[in-house]
């Protein structure tokens, strides 16, 4: 037992070493440069089904059309149409002759004639391009396609390109760049707070650098992973990853920093005060770290395998970006000198700050109504949440995107002469024995407009299916599942329903089920670890609780925000799964750091005291630490994508709020009226109360530093 308690001492000795430390850089310089070299481009797929389970009906219809012709096609659909007014006969034949030109890029050189809708005012050219072109080459053939598609055009004939190629092409170009993009905003916005946190010309630069580091190298650690379990990593989880390194990884750097700066006050030698450091904030954030990596790895057990990625991929990211802060950081710290704190550089002898800082005085006003701040406090969380009353769960693909799109636009202009699933239309799929009989059910079926075979071979016959409703709409899915029903009642013909509608349904129906099963995972995981952190039943679940309430909050707040002024269709299906699982493993680091200090400092018996005063010590670089993260999730809205961007704001209300009114309220208050009984069954609650504590305005134990953090005098007596 002695030698594994003297390993941690004994690592942090390695680290602060006066020649130990360079090596540990030097070291670390030629991983780094090794992982990024033979790092590799991660696994990635263009196959839209391919983040379904592999029984959604769906799923198997895509594996199942790729033995037919058509499964090797993408087909884009060229839409003719005038303001308002029918197409005369000179539009009509410019749109033969310039439909007559897209055969140089259709498959096999053949092209459909035009459809004109019944109202006379457009047109529509089905184009089928290769399916295995790939994104990039798929991106030029559509750029020339709709080039052709306007020349010499009577005046005031407008030409869209959409269809499952434009939508490809379109979603494709809006990525392009993205994730750069939001790679400079994040370093740009950890900067700017970096700056104003220490005020220091250059000390911003060691943890950022640390930081930035740890983000390269978790990507290429990612593609590794990637490619050794066939895991398929797309832009989106990409960007989230970045965002989930910077802000976790930052996050433990200003913990780090802090508490180093509370030792340079008290100690001569730089690296015993380093060694201090890790030893008192090292196991928070080791905890901190931990529950977040745990939380994403609980994703494992979901069946959507893009929520997957992103638990396997955020797990690594987070694993790199804790080694990074509690190994890398303090070696460059202890290199550099407390000179890198200038003009402000902590010194032996310095005052320590008075207990008469903002936080110490909030501390202060909770303990004296920590009744009417808790009531206060969970009416306003129950307002924000009362936002989610009128939720709805799952975009259409119109819905998804926030940048301006021709295929979206394609869409609605098809939607409005034509019927709304003819741009879509669903897929059914089944014995080619059995091909009357689906026709004759399928076409009675309620919402089906028309149904038509499309394709056949290897036994089996593909029907193209147009429904009535518009894609991806409540009617639309019924229609679907009607469709499932009815045709499962002809078990000889072995149908199955897919396309993109019924993919998006069994999206939304899989995000519902992972929904259902990770949750219960990701508050166990939490809440083990609290316990173990804690040695306490009542406290974890207290945290749990808070932070549970903080995202319902967050949530409903989100919902108002999204559909009440912004005027976006609902919540994506994805937004809350993993809006839940940032919120708790983040959220919950705030209160660890918290109620870790304030176990500490409630080891005489006076809790009331040490949440006292661990919120005054820990209230800077709390507050700082949860104003950077929320900052670097809003950055997410840089991407084109519509889940992006609420994941991005819902998890930043969320962080706020759980830095500035639960963890800063909530979690006091709840503390002031249990006292020592908040760490039941610990030895903690059984330990009898110390003295009364001292009058606030004259104890002189815990200060504010000039960046705004407080720190306790150890070498003060106890209240």
């Amino acid at each position: 037992m002695r030698g594994i308690r003297a390993v941690g001492p004994r690592l942090a000795g390695v680290i602060t070493g006066k020649w130990s430390a360079w090596l540990v850089l030097v070291l670390t310089a030629i991983a780094s440069a090794g992982a990024l070299m033979f790092g590799g481009e991660a696994r990635s797929s263009t196959d839209s089904t391919a983040a379904l389970p592999s029984d959604a009906q769906s799923a198997q219809v895509a594996e199942l059309q790729r033995r037919l012709p058509s499964g090797q096609q993408n087909p884009a659909l060229v839409v003719y149409s005038r303001d308002d007014a029918p197409l005369n006969p000179a539009d009509r034949e410019a749109i033969a002759a310039v439909g007559e030109t897209f055969t140089q890029w259709a498959v096999n050189g053949q092209v459909s004639p035009p459809v004109f809708a019944d109202d006379g005012s457009a047109a529509l050219i089905a184009v089928p391009l290769p399916s295995d072109s790939g994104y990039e080459r798929n991106g030029e053939v559509i750029d020339q396609l709709r080039a052709a598609s306007r020349n010499d055009l009577p005046d005031g004939l407008n030409a869209q390109v959409t269809g499952g190629a434009g939508f490809s092409a379109d979603v494709a170009g809006s990525f392009a760049g993205a994730n750069t993009r939001l790679l400079l905003v994040t370093v740009a916005v950890v900067a700017v707070l970096l700056i104003v946190t220490y005020r220091s010309p250059w000390l911003w630069l060691v943890p950022l650098t640390v930081v930035g580091t740890a983000d390269l190298v978790s990507n290429s650690m990612i593609a590794v992973v990637s490619r050794a379990i066939d895991m398929n990593i797309d832009a989106s989880t990409t960007g989230i990853v970045d965002v989930l390194v910077f802000g976790a990884g930052t996050n433990y750097a200003l913990l780090l920093i802090a508490r180093y700066r509370e030792e340079l006050r008290r100690n001569a030698d730089r690296r015993q005060a380093m060694r201090r450091a890790l030893g008192s904030a090292g196991p928070a954030i080791a905890a901190s770290a931990a529950t977040v990596a745990l939380s994403l790895l609980t994703l494992v057990a979901a069946v959507l395998a893009n929520e997957r990625a992103i638990g396997v991929a955020g797990a690594v990211g987070i694993t790199v970006a804790a080694l990074y802060g509690l190994v890398v950081l303090p070696a460059a710290l202890t290199v550099c000198g407390r000179g890198l704190f200038w003009p402000f550089v902590p010194r032996p002898g310095q005052p320590e700050p008075t207990r008469t800082g903002v936080w110490a005085r909030v501390g202060t006003f909770v303990s004296r109504r920590p009744v009417a701040i808790l009531t206060g406090t969970l009416v306003l969380l129950a307002l924000l949440a009362s936002g989610l009353h009128d939720a709805r769960l799952g975009l259409s693909r119109t819905e998804q995107f926030r940048v301006q799109a021709e295929s979206i636009d394609g869409l609605q202009t098809l939607s409005r002469h034509f019927p709304a699933g003819q741009a879509d239309p669903t897929v059914v799929l089944a014995d080619e024995t059995a091909a009357d009989t689906v026709l004759t059910v399928a076409a009675d079926t309620p919402g089906v407009v028309t149904i038509r075979p499309a394709d056949r071979g290897e036994g089996l016959v593909l029907f193209d299916v147009v429904l009535a409703a518009e894609p991806d709409s409540a009617d639309s899915y019924q229609t679907i599942r009607d469709l499932r029903e009815r045709l499962a009642e002809v078990p000889e013909a072995d149908a199955l329903v897919g396309g993109s509608v019924a993919a998006n349904l069994d999206s939304r129906d899989a995000a519902i089920r992972d929904l259902k099963v990770v949750v219960p995972l990701i508050l166990a995981v939490v809440l083990l670890v609290l316990i173990l952190l804690l040695r306490s039943l009542l406290a974890p679940l207290i945290l749990v609780t808070s932070v549970v309430a903080t995202f319902f909050a967050a949530l409903g707040a989100g919902n108002f925000l999204f559909t009440g002024w912004l005027g976006y269709g609902g919540l994506d299906t994805s937004v809350p799964l993993l809006s839940f699982l940032f919120l708790v493993a983040l959220g919950v680091d705030y209160n660890i750091f918290l109620t870790t200090r304030a176990r500490e400092e409630s080891r005489d018996g006076d809790t009331r005291q040490g949440i006292r005063t661990a919120l005054a010590v820990t209230g800077g670089v709390i507050t700082s630490a949860g104003i950077l993260l929320a900052a670097v999730f809003a950055v997410l809205g840089v991407l084109p994508l519509v889940t992006l961007t609420e994941i991005g704001v819902i998890v930043g209300i969320g962080v706020l709020l759980d830095t500035l009114l639960v963890r800063t309220l909530l979690v006091p208050s709840i503390v002031m009226l249990l006292g020592r009984h908040f760490w039941w069954p610990s030895r903690l609650a059984r330990h009898p109360a110390g003295p009364a504590p001292a009058p606030v305005a004259t104890a002189p134990a815990v200060a504010v530093t000039p960046a705004g953090r407080a720190t306790r005098d150890r070498t003060a007596p106890r209240s």
